[in-house]
């Protein structure tokens, strides 16, 4: 564990640091509450501090109130100290103290309550990657990595709502694999899922830092284009294009031709809603399949 001990004595802080060593620890050790502070908000900076409650200038309370405020990740703080009130201990947890350690200080419980502190960082870290997990979930397609429909819509409303306030004109690009049902069917679901993953892959290649691409239901994508006009969106739509049927998908020893048909929609209007939008899409969309596929079809509404 890499641990911060702030102590002002310079024996104490010597004696502190070399038991820690001797457990295998990393030592980052500090003389004053500044410098403790400065190392614990720092973007590396140590999780588990143990501090001095009496310092000059920046105290161990002090520390540990500035710590609690502005930290972004958890600190185990355990205060040292020679008191031992209720009326102390009380004070040093409403500052934000986890633990306290007694000086001077005894070998075995020190290893107690730093073993302690891992616990509950460690759980931490176990939940921090729980909720990470359940947001992925419940934002990201899975196969893709993309956002999922839900959140792919949700932008698509911000955006329209970008379009009332600024007037600025929004488009957006529906996406359909062509002939994705005969994929699945000569070469298996397998093979299907390393298409969708390829392509979407490919579109993102084509697309601006600030598009926004999602995967919004089986083999169909789509993407928001803010602030271009239609002729705009069509110029990347078609790079988009011929992106994907310039290589095949290559899954294990086949190689398979894959081409995509888009339709496109775009709007200055404060009144389109996304239902709108995305129906001149599908509708362009459909156009693009019914004239022979692999091609881009421009609508606006």
């Amino acid at each position: 564990m890499r641990i911060l001990i702030a102590d002002d004595d310079i024996v104490s802080r010597a004696l502190l640091k070399k038991t820690l060593q001797r457990m295998e620890h990393e030592v980052v050790a500090v003389n004053d509450g500044a410098a403790a502070v400065a190392a614990l908000l720092a973007a590396d900076g140590p999780r588990l501090a143990i501090l001095d409650w009496m310092m000059p200038g920046v105290d161990g309370l002090e520390v540990c109130r500035e710590v609690r405020q502005k930290a972004e990740a958890y600190i185990y703080v355990i205060l040292l100290t020679a008191r031992e009130s209720a009326e102390d201990l009380v004070i040093g947890l409403e500052a934000g103290a986890d633990d306290f350690l007694t000086k001077p200080f005894n070998h075995g419980e020190m290893k107690a309550r730093l073993r302690s502190g891992m616990r509950v960082l460690d759980l931490q870290a176990g939940l921090l990657a729980a909720q990470e997990a359940l947001r992925r979930h419940a934002t990201l397609d899975h196969l893709t990595g993309l956002w999922n429909r839900r959140m792919i819509l949700e932008q698509l409303d911000r955006e329209l709502s970008r379009v009332r306030r600024e007037r600025r004109p929004l488009s957006i690009a529906l996406l359909d694999i062509d002939r994705f049902k005969v994929i699945n069917d000569q070469h298996g679901h397998a093979a299907g899922d390393a298409v969708l993953r390829d392509i979407a892959s490919a579109i993102s290649s084509q697309l601006r830092e600030y598009d926004f691409l999602g995967r919004f239901g089986g083999e169909e994508f789509l993407m928001l284009l803010p602030g271009c006009e239609i002729a705009d969106a069509q110029t990347i739509a078609e790079r988009v294009r011929v992106r994907i049927a310039a290589e095949p998908v290559r899954y294990g020893e086949l190689s398979i031709a894959v081409t995509a048909s888009i339709g496109l929609a775009s709007t200055t209007s404060s009144d389109v809603i996304g239902e709108d939008l995305i129906a001149v899409a599908d509708s362009a969309l459909y156009r693009a399949k019914a004239s022979g596929r692999n091609r881009v079809e421009p609508s606006s509404c």
